[in-house]
């Protein structure tokens, strides 16, 4: 069994974040970058789907020299080898094109990545990946085995969960709590150095899309402070101020 989990390079959720040239490019200068944190998820399933079916772990990221840090570390936690598609991940179009284009040449059994990244958020990779391969995307998934060419699954849906199955190959989205996030071992960062990581150049360079700016959230407000007693003035300003009465 040959298992893709695709994970992308974002900002640490702590990270304070500024824009440069009129707002349209992200500024990196002092950014600590991470392995995406729905993509921890997917990668701590693979590792423990890898030992219980003796298969192979592939991990795959679209971007620049700066990302192989991140795949270093996937390969410490238990990846067997790594891919880098050599360029900058314009947009999700573009992404799942270079993930497609892997995985059809490479014939993957399960595909694997975060429901979505935290950087764009916008949770559009694996549907798109599996449109361009005709193959099943389901997301977000929340449980995964796999009995034989069958993966069970649960995921979460408005007002409760649903189980389904689906045959392989197959890709899933991943979430919380599918498995525990692992942390690699010296073993693991000493054997990372050795392991295979190819740089291969992109398939097809074209976009869909393209940055007109950037926009920070709005500051907060001030806040209002009410005393206990004072419910008259409460029900004043939440019905005056804040328009939720």
């Amino acid at each position: 069994m040959k298992i893709l989990v695709c994970i992308t390079h974002v900002p640490d959720t702590t990270s304070k974040i500024q824009f440069t040239d009129n707002n349209t490019k992200f500024d990196k200068n002092g950014v600590q970058f991470i392995i995406g944190p729905y993509d921890d998820y997917a990668l701590a399933r693979a590792v423990e789907l890898k030992e219980q079916l003796s298969a192979t772990l592939t991990v795959l990221n679209v971007g620049e020299a700066e990302t192989e840090p991140t795949l270093r570390k996937a390969l410490a936690i238990g990846a067997d080898d790594a891919i880098r598609v050599n360029s900058f991940p314009k947009d999700s179009l573009f992404v799942a094109k270079q993930i497609a284009a892997i995985a059809k040449e490479n014939s993957y059994d399960l595909i694997l990545m975060g429901r979505e990244s935290i950087d764009f958020n916008g949770g559009m990779v694996h549907g798109m990946v599996g449109e361009l391969l005709g193959i099943p995307s389901i997301s977000p998934v929340m449980k995964l085995e796999v009995e034989g060419n069958t993966v069970k699954m649960a995921r979460e849906i408005e007002g409760g969960k649903e189980y389904l199955e689906a045959s392989l190959p197959l890709i899933a989205g991943c979430q919380e709590p599918i498995a525990e996030w692992k942390i690699p071992n010296m073993r693991g960062i000493m054997s990372a150095r050795t392991k295979p990581l190819n740089v291969v150049e992109p398939s097809d360079d074209s976009t869909a899309t393209e940055v007109s700016e950037f926009q920070l959230p709005a500051p907060k407000g001030a806040v209002k402070l009410v005393d206990k007693d004072n419910v008259e003035e409460l029900v004043r300003l939440l019905k005056n101020d804040a328009k939720v009465l």
